[in-house]
């Protein structure tokens, strides 16, 4: 018998059903999990000049094996914060380092402190050929056995956090024939986007989530035309947009023809010369850029196109140094991130920064090395050139790194900092 009390019951049933529905993204996710009202997807964060984004690595210390801490993550996450920068960056999900699933919870915590503090994730799942990093000859043609446990993992991450999770990257720089330790086919990649999607048409996966792979822009057919497959068209075809990585910095001494000062220029001054050759620098990026979007246009693609990954070193001791090409000092840097940002928003155009803070892991042989020093801040807090305006205008008052206040590279001396730059050189004896 349908009675009025069953009706009540009826009406009840169907708003939870509703409900369900809306929230349908979180159907996996823990109970306490839920996607909140304000949370943005990542077409509405994606080229919006509001919601900057960065690289992100928390290592403070000289092995990955040490973890930072979630009490460490959220000073950077504040820090990060401040900058603008609302979209990060990460790179992988293995088992043996769990940095990204404790920014994770590094942001969710912040959340529940501050109910206005925003926090999305480009999240990275590595992806390697069959023998990479072994003594044994890497197969390019095959995949690595530990691909699809990454890809279980940036899966379930997702699903626990949607309300940060905006974006899967399969790989970083995973298809460009330079990796010769690890690089895969686009096929491999092609075979891993096609399943997430898959997932997101099952609805294991949320509809809003972006799916993409992050490589150099000669990897999306940006450049050698050798790269010019039909697996790469589909790979087009299946991801949300396009991430592309783009670094005049390394090209400054394996393709130098833009760092030299033409013969038309030789007359400047040492500090034109520098402000000259980084806007060379720009549009050097800018014509990758648009390398991968004429190639796209060639096929009939339409996809957003966005930078997954550019930055400049501020030491270096080797092919960018004083006897290499030199480009490396904070001027430089302060230089090329300043003209990227202006261009980028202007243009809609995300840009993943490479980095946030150095990360002295990476080669901790060698302080000096390049790879160890493409933060914008320091291990220890100090704002380089880039971000002195930020310190100015007292953005970090209160924020610390390491137990220090966030202060000025050079105490903020401009004439200290420019007894460090160097000219750019590419008389050097170059060797590959």
């Amino acid at each position: 018998m349908f009675t009025y009390r069953n009706s009540r019951k009826a009406i009840f049933i169907l708003s939870i059903a509703l409900v369900v529905f809306v929230f349908s993204c979180t159907t996996s996710a823990p109970k306490d999990v839920r996607v909140e009202r304000t949370s943005k997807t990542a077409a509405q964060l994606f080229g919006n000049p509001n919601y900057l984004a960065m690289s992100y690595g928390g290592y403070r210390e000289n092995s990955r094996d040490i973890q930072p801490s979630i009490a460490a993550l959220k000073e950077d996450l504040k820090i990060l914060s401040a900058m603008g920068v609302k979209i990060i960056r990460t790179y992988n999900v293995q088992i043996q380092f769990p940095h990204a699933s404790n920014v994770l919870k590094a942001i969710t915590e912040l959340k529940k402190e501050d109910p206005n503090f925003e926090m999305y994730v480009m999240l990275g799942a590595w992806m390697d050929c069959l023998n990479a990093w072994s003594a044994s000859a890497p197969d390019h043609n095959k995949e690595s056995l530990q691909n699809a446990g990454e890809i279980d993992r940036a899966v379930a991450l997702a699903k626990q956090y949607p309300d940060i999770v905006k974006v899967i990257a399969v790989g970083n720089e995973a298809m460009v024939k330079w990796a010769t330790s690890y690089y895969v086919q686009p096929k491999i990649i092609l075979k891993w986007v096609n399943h997430l999607q898959e997932l997101k048409k099952e609805g294991i996966l949320c509809k809003d989530l972006w799916i993409t792979s992050s490589d150099d822009f000669s990897s999306w057919g940006g450049g050698d035309a050798s790269y010019h497959t039909k697996d790469l068209e589909a790979l087009m075809q299946a991801v949300d947009f396009v991430s592309m990585h783009t670094y005049p910095y390394h090209n400054s001494h394996y393709n130098p023809s833009f760092w030299k000062t033409p013969d038309h220029l030789v007359n400047l001054s040492e500090n034109e010369k520098i402000d000259a050759a980084m806007t060379r620098a720009l549009n050097f990026a800018k014509n990758q850029y648009y390398g991968v979007s004429n190639y796209m246009k060639s096929l009939g693609i339409e996809k957003p196109i966005h930078i997954g990954e550019t930055g400049w070193a501020t030491v270096s001791n080797g092919k960018y140094g004083v006897d290499g090409s030199r480009a490396t000092d904070e001027y430089k840097q302060g230089l090329y991130y300043n003209a990227l940002r202006r261009w980028t928003n202007k243009e809609g155009i995300s840009c993943f920064f490479f980095e946030a803070f150095d990360e002295p892991w990476k080669d901790p042989n060698n302080v000096s090395g390049s790879e160890n020093n493409f933060g914008l801040i320091t291990r220890d807090g100090a704002v380089k050139f880039g971000l002195w305006n930020l310190v100015d205008k007292e953005v970090f008052k209160g924020l610390k790194r390491n137990g220090n206040p966030i202060t000025k590279t050079f105490n903020g001396h401009k004439e200290e900092l420019m007894k460090t730059v160097l000219v750019p050189n590419t008389s050097y004896k170059r060797e590959i």
